[in-house]
């Protein structure tokens, strides 16, 4: 876990922002719309006994300035949106995921290629 946090306080030094190859994408965003994965960082990282950051129900992150995401670190990563998500994939998602169908459909409203 210490690599994890490493990467991430390390990554506000401007100096090794610049040399930073990879990709950040994070939770809400076209390659990882779901928010509720916030909780999973949250959990691993132990990001509220390190830090001051809190998550909220809804999933949003205080103080508001505050931000996350999964750091791939390799010069031939890309960034990629999601797309459209159909029923078949919301539903194989809430089973692996352990939640119903309802509340896959909640956390991906805005990607789903059909209406609820």
């Amino acid at each position: 876990m210490s690599f994890e946090i490493f990467i991430a306080f390390n990554f506000l030094i401007p100096e090794t922002a610049e040399k930073y190859q990879g990709i950040r994408p994070a939770p809400g965003y076209p390659a990882c719309p779901e928010h509720t994965e916030k909780g999973t960082l949250f959990e691993l990282l132990e990001v509220e006994k390190n830090t001051s950051i809190k998550l909220t129900e809804s999933y949003s992150m205080y103080p508001a300035a505050s931000v996350s995401g999964w750091y791939f670190g390799h010069p031939e990563s890309k960034y990629f949106g999601l797309g459209q998500i159909s029923l078949d994939q919301v539903e194989s998602y809430a089973k692996r995921k352990g939640i119903n169908r309802e509340e896959a459909e909640r956390w991906l409203a805005p990607s789903l290629n059909y209406d609820v």
